[in-house]
């Protein structure tokens, strides 16, 4: 157990190695948020595996939540990991059944669903090479498209995309070492500002890929909310950035 107190809970990674298909060892990464007024509320629940497509791994975190909801209100983690040992042949084997299944359904039936924005505003970057490398990977991961944004000192991050893999990423930029101290030691990132977070709207045009853009003017930055018709977004929080 890694603990990581936090301003609004704690959170903890548990790795556990699991007999899967055709006995091989599956080694499962579980990341648990517990916000401050947990069990009464659900946790935030990430997992990660090398030997599992990124789908199957969405597959258990969703049976994990399905599971937490029986055990609200009285402590769980344990029951769920314990869960997970004796069900991940059963939820991996379902997944791969299902998956024709889940691309005939149109996307959006369901808010958890649908997709999202998200527009962070950060701080710093101290060792950008590396946080840059980072957030491009977990956009990639999560299925994320978007835009790294710099302009002088103003830092924006605008991802759209499923609002479960929304909600991963915030976890994943809020608990990981992602950037370096004054002193250049691994530090997370505590200088982060989530400015909106909302639904896309069916008139926006949404991004098509995820890019880093350097902006030397506001109208450049501007340009690149246009492209999703994100404009009023741009116009209700950037210029506030710049006072």
């Amino acid at each position: 157990f890694l603990y990581f107190p936090e301003t609004h809970g704690i959170t903890f990674r548990i790795q556990i190695s699991v007999k899967e298909l055709l006995d091989t060892d599956v080694l499962l990464k579980l990341l648990f948020h517990l916000p401050v007024n947990y069990p009464s509320t659900l946790p935030d629940i990430s997992v990660n595996s090398d030997q599992l497509t990124r789908a199957q791994c969405m597959d258990v975190k969703d049976k994990l939540l399905e599971q937490a909801k029986k055990h609200l209100r009285e402590p769980m983690i344990h029951d769920l990991i314990l869960w997970i040992q004796q069900h991940l042949k059963y939820v991996v084997k379902q997944s791969a059944t299902v998956c024709s299944e889940k691309t005939t359904l149109s996307k959006g039936t369901s808010t958890e669903d649908s997709t999202w924005t998200l527009l962070l505003h950060l701080d710093h970057m101290r060792a950008k090479a590396k946080y840059i490398k980072t957030v491009e990977k977990w956009a990639s991961d999560l299925r994320l498209t978007g835009r790294l944004m710099f302009m002088g000192k103003i830092i924006l991050i605008l991802l759209q995309g499923d609002r479960s893999n929304i909600k991963e990423y915030l976890i994943l930029q809020k608990t990981s070492k992602v950037d370096v101290d004054s002193s250049g030691k691994k530090c997370k990132e505590k200088m982060i500002s989530v400015l909106c977070e909302t639904k896309v709207q069916s008139q926006h045009k949404r991004f098509q890929t995820f890019e880093v853009k350097e902006c030397s003017t506001l109208d450049e930055l501007q340009k690149e909310f246009e492209t999703a018709g994100l404009t009023t977004l741009f116009s209700e929080f950037v210029p506030p950035l710049l006072k």
